[in-house]
């Protein structure tokens, strides 16, 4: 009796930032891996998902939106990670608004180029209507014929079955990548960086979220509870004075968000201090960039 196909493989998540990329991911594994909020750029680094089935492992790769003329150091090697994510790379994702008009000719030149399957998610469709959708539709297999063509809405959920479907039909024979039980390649001290991090993007406006970054200091796990210590890092003394807020208000409703969010992500009681510091111009400082992970 010959043994069952088993099918695996990389798909990475390509796009504008702010087209839905984190959205869609987290809707097609199942889980809140990638931060997601209406400011763009929320996504710094290249977030791994894996969604397993008997015979069957995809490996999404979540990636920083493009960015066409990269200025600080920061955004340079966020589009490192988006660079990585096409070298290997058995399926591309390229994710694009429906009403949307940005066009990466680039990218869109290496992902053809490279010769794996491309699927082109034209998203938020709730915002359009069925005339342009389909004017749209049109346009995209005039621009890359090869390509597979799906209309969604990852918000709501529309269509995301059918982009699953596709992804598992065109994966290559192969055994599993990782072991069947694993969710992400990130460690639970990323993603306690990354839910206060998003807590910061929700809470403040302005420059403060793009100059913020978090470090998870201390993450120390007892069979009663886990001891976090974070540190958010900031560029300027006027910016850690409004995130720390008038009598410590606005820090404080930070910890009480993060620690809400972290406690439904590892399932057990969190202790969360969390301090902030002036790291000026970390964005443009190598030995910075490096500590925060997205320089090796």
């Amino acid at each position: 009796m010959s043994e069952a196909i088993h099918r695996a493989g990389f798909i990475s998540i390509l796009g504008s930032p702010n087209v839905g990329k984190s959205t869609l991911m987290n809707a097609l594994v199942g889980e809140n891996l990638s931060i997601i909020t209406s400011k763009v750029q929320t996504t710094r680094h290249r977030i791994m998902g894996i969604l397993n089935g008997e015979d069957f492992q995809l490996v999404f790769s979540d990636t920083p939106g493009i960015i066409d003329n990269p200025g600080y150091k920061l955004h340079k090697a966020m589009m490192g990670f988006v660079e990585a994510a096409m070298e290997d790379a058995d399926i591309f994702l390229y994710v694009t608004e429906v009403n949307g008009d940005t066009l990466h000719e680039e990218v869109l030149a290496k992902m053809q180029k490279a010769g794996s399957k491309i699927i082109v998610i034209l998203n938020k469709i709730d915002l359009s209507n069925q005339d342009f959708l389909e004017k749209r539709v049109e346009y995209w297999k005039g621009l890359l014929p090869t390509a597979e063509i799906i209309p969604v809405s990852a918000l709501h959920n529309f269509n995301v079955d059918t982009v699953l479907k596709q992804l598992i039909a065109l994966l290559p024979e192969s055994p599993a990548f990782y072991p069947k039980d694993e969710l992400t390649d990130k460690t639970m001290r990323f993603f306690v960086s990354e839910i206060i991090r998003e807590k910061i993007l929700l809470n403040y406006k302005k420059e403060i979220p793009y100059s913020s970054e978090v470090v998870v200091e201390e993450y120390k796990e007892t069979d009663e509870r886990i001891d976090i210590r974070a540190t958010i890092y900031v560029i300027r003394e006027t910016q850690k004075m409004i995130i720390i807020g008038k009598n410590g208000q606005a820090i404080k409703r930070v910890g009480i968000d993060a620690r809400k969010d972290i406690e439904e992500f590892v399932g057990k009681h969190i202790y969360l201090d969390i301090t902030v510091k002036v790291s000026k111009d970390w964005r443009e400082n190598e030995s910075q960039l490096k500590r925060f992970g997205y320089t090796s």
